[in-house]
């Protein structure tokens, strides 16, 4: 059997744009670990097909983009935070083309001969500023990063292994500041925990889109940073907030295709099953509207019909052009038996992107030592109560970076310091799997249900009853049973579903994307206040 404990100066938890790039950085140090539960590729990155918002052309300007964040984030943005992200964009952009990267490129207009950047325009952004790869974006950035982390020999990726918990010296029962010691990770193939031991420990586990029924997200998306920097004792902020995205395939053999907002961007328009355009009654950006806004009109219509979906619609545009701006939609819906060019598609809001999530500083600090968080796990303020499209890459990139900075500026080498090897006790396998999904199922219809894209005080009050005897249930087959990676996901979405009906029912106003019937209105008294959440952890020694 391998040596139960692991010791790495840095240990990454996640496989997305934020960890690599942060990996990168790091790597010139010490030993780095990335620790990631599925292979390296699979991350919510890779699924991203918009682009990086990033002022790259004579025609936009730094003071443009953050004012078009702080309008899509609706008071709760904080703004330094969100003028220092835009600000350093660009540098990180450069270092991503140098990596390797190739953004879609097109003749300049203005000069004969010579190419640019083909930028695209998303929902809230009042110029084109939208850095893609054709509508794969995410896979080429993860190609990029990939590429240039399997030929770095400091750099070793733990693949198919799942990070349980945090271990930190307030669960071990010692006084003083709660610091980050390391975590305990399962290797899915054999079922052994090893401990990770590090004194710098990076949090780039992604979003919780499965908490919900119907999400874009890939199946690994479970919050399980959230989650675990809750259970250590960290502030979680903000998680009421919950961006659906508003056009997912709809189809019953499609699996969480998300159809890129950049299509809107390009032309395309939102109708109702029977033809009509609808946006124009909701906002005066019609389909361009923000997504929030996107999201509650097209569930509105659905409701209002009884119709399972509404159209998007680009057949006015020519076909040349969408098949060569969007081929991997086209062909993805050509497989599901739908011709873009020639039909419009059938559309559905789903959760997309956490906008909350472990509170830091622009730096990536938590508030337990040497634990960091960077990218949709972490919530810095950029998104404020709604994210402007195509952000979230830029600001992984950026505070990914600036974590990288810190720490290399603060590196000493760790000193080993003994650590408990995880413990299984009387546990035994499980004997009933049909628990586990019974209650996965349960979570993410009660949440889609109660805590959706609409709330009402009463839905939600039923949610948090729900979900505490689901906990309870959930708690006891832990202690249980022997640990498996379905066991600790459906762990980790009841603690999430938790924090977001907490959050919610704090926030007594309509704001971004928490929209509840009982107050339709924002308070301005609640502008620029946070809904945060703090968990005291019990010593387990």
């Amino acid at each position: 059997m391998e040596n139960p404990i692991k010791q790495f100066d840095f240990l990454v938890l996640g496989s997305g744009i934020a960890g690599l790039s942060f990996a990168l950085k790091v790597a010139e140090k010490g030993r780095v670990a990335i620790v990631t539960k599925k292979n390296r590729a699979e991350s919510n990155t890779n699924y991203a097909q918009g682009g990086i918002a990033a002022v790259t052309s004579k025609e936009d300007s730094f003071e443009l983009h953050v004012r078009d964040t702080l309008e899509a984030g609706a008071g709760l943005c904080h703004e330094d935070v969100v003028r220092t992200i835009v600000e350093e964009g660009p540098e990180r952009i450069a270092e991503l083309v140098q990596l390797g990267m190739h953004f879609s490129e097109r003749f300049d207009p203005a000069h004969p001969g010579q190419k640019e950047w083909d930028l695209g325009k998303e929902g809230g952004h009042s110029k084109r500023r939208i850095l893609h790869a054709k509508d794969v974006t995410g896979r080429e950035i993860e190609r990029a990063l990939l590429a240039a982390i399997s030929a770095h020999q400091n750099i070793e990726i733990f693949e198919n292994h799942f990070a349980i918990d945090l271990i930190t010296t307030h669960k071990l029962g010692a006084d003083g500041e709660n610091r980050c010691l390391g975590a305990y990770v399962l290797q899915k193939a054999t079922g052994q925990v090893f401990t990770f031991a590090s004194s710098n420990i990076l949090l780039a586990t992604g979003g919780c889109g499965k908490v919900y029924l119907y999400t874009t997200n890939p199946d690994i998306a479970t919050g399980d940073g959230v989650a675990m920097a809750y259970r250590a004792g960290a502030a979680v902020a903000n998680m009421e907030f919950i961006q659906f995205h508003p056009t997912c395939l709809y189809h019953p053999k499609a699996k969480s295709f998300l159809i890129s907002e950049a299509v809107r961007g390009e032309g395309g328009v939102l109708k109702t099953l029977d033809g009509r355009e609808f946006m124009q009654n909701y906002h005066p950006l019609a389909s361009l509207a923000p997504r929030d806004i996107v999201a509650r009109a097209i569930d509105s219509e659905m409701k209002r019909s009884g119709s399972d979906h509404v159209w998007l619609d680009i057949t006015h545009k020519p076909a040349r052009f969408v098949m060569e701006r969007f081929p991997n939609i086209y062909s993805t819906c050509l497989n599901f038996g739908i011709d873009i060019t020639k039909e419009p598609i059938p559309v559905v809001p789903a959760a997309h992107y956490q906008c909350g999530g472990v509170l830091t500083n622009i730096d990536g600090e938590t508030e337990i030592r040497n634990l960091h968080a960077v990218g949709e796990v972490a919530c810095t303020g950029l998104h404020g109560a709604n994210r402007l499209a195509s952000n979230s890459l830029l600001e992984a990139l950026v505070c990914s970076h600036r974590a990288a900075e810190k720490m290399l500026r603060e590196f000493t080498q760790p000193k080993k310091q003994p650590l408990p090897l995880w413990q299984s006790g009387h546990a035994s396998n499980a004997d009933e799997l049909v628990v586990l999904s019974h209650n996965w199922d349960e979570i993410r219809r009660l949440m889609w249900d109660y805590v959706g894209i609409v709330r009402t005080t009463k839905r939600l009050q039923r949610a948090q009853k729900r979900i505490e005897n689901l906990q309870a249930e959930i708690q006891e087959y832990y202690w249980d049973f022997i640990v498996t990676s379905d066991l600790l996901e459906l762990r980790n979405i009841a603690v999430v579903a938790e924090l977001i009906i907490k959050s919610a029912r704090q926030r007594h106003e309509s704001r971004g994307l928490h929209f509840t019937l009982d107050y339709p209105d924002a308070d301005p008294e609640l502008a620029q206040r946070d809904t945060i959440l703090r968990n005291v952890p019990e010593a387990t020694a």
